[in-house]
């Protein structure tokens, strides 16, 4: 399908670009290449082929979720320069 410069003028202006004179005639070969290409992709024979939305086999990309043993608080206070009733000690937020 070849376009016309009125069509790319059109195609430009609803994805709103200025176009040289040189650019619309580069664009319109350019678009003109890409529609030929889908008109023959559009003639491929599909009816034997199922929809899918992915043509991978489907399988989680997640680890298993396994128990494991936390910090203790003693362990886990260590790092904390302020601590008070077993609970890290911050300065107030509001006042």
């Amino acid at each position: 399908m070849i376009l016309n410069l009125e069509e790319v003028d059109h195609i430009a202006n609803l994805a709103q670009l200025k176009l040289s004179q040189g650019e619309k005639e580069l664009y319109r070969k350019q678009l003109s290449a890409i529609l030929d290409y889908i008109a023959i992709l559009q003639s491929a024979d599909t009816s034997g082929i199922s929809p899918t939305s992915s043509v991978l086999p489907s399988q989680s990309v997640l680890r298993d979720d396994e128990i494991k043993s936390g910090l203790t608080t003693k362990q886990l206070l260590s790092n904390t320069p302020n601590v008070k009733d077993q609970q890290f000690k911050v300065p107030p937020v509001l006042e």
